[in-house]
């Protein structure tokens, strides 16, 4: 799998919304799909059933938060939905990494450096909407894995064609 071949895949009704031009919610409906393969491998094991749950609602509740947020009139009203969707996507972050005995290295550093690529968008799209900085705008996010290259786990274009998926069982 990868990103332009899912995007083909969206139906024009979600893809035609001027909301599919914010990344950041491309970015969430996508790790929403993604997350789903994810959250099914992981309920399998009984041990992971609360966290697939949590797992689930977190991932999507960013793409939710998003699509509420871009429809409120008010920049702080807007600014305050885009907050939701970044505590959502951290506590996902979160999920994976309590996941990756079940998920495995490869799927738990991709998805957290593709939450992590969607909370450095929100991190800009707060302040935008409020005209204010946050106390973390200085502060550099990176993903840093032993096995994995630069590329796919610092750039948003190695994060969207190189996407490692669970095996079913």
């Amino acid at each position: 799998m990868n990103y332009e071949n899912w995007l083909k895949a969206v139906p024009p009704e979600i893809t035609g919304d001027l909301l599919w031009k914010v990344q950041a919610f491309q970015l969430a409906v996508f790790l929403g799909d993604l997350g789903w393969h994810d959250v099914s491998k992981l309920a399998q094991d009984r041990r992971m059933l609360g966290l697939s749950d949590q797992l689930f609602r977190a991932v999507g509740s960013i793409s939710a938060n998003i699509s509420e947020g871009y429809s409120r009139s008010g920049g702080k009203d807007r600014a305050r939905f885009y907050e939701y969707a970044l505590g959502s996507a951290r506590e996902s972050r979160g999920w994976f990494y309590q996941g990756r005995q079940i998920l495995g290295e490869r799927v738990t550093n991709h998805r957290i450096g593709l939450v992590t690529q969607i909370i450095r968008l929100l991190l800009v799209m707060v302040p935008e909407q409020r005209s204010l900085t946050l106390h973390e705008a200085s502060t550099p996010y990176s993903c840093s894995t032993e096995n994995a290259s630069a590329a796919e786990t610092e750039s948003l274009a190695g994060l969207l064609s190189n996407i490692p998926m669970i095996d079913r069982e």
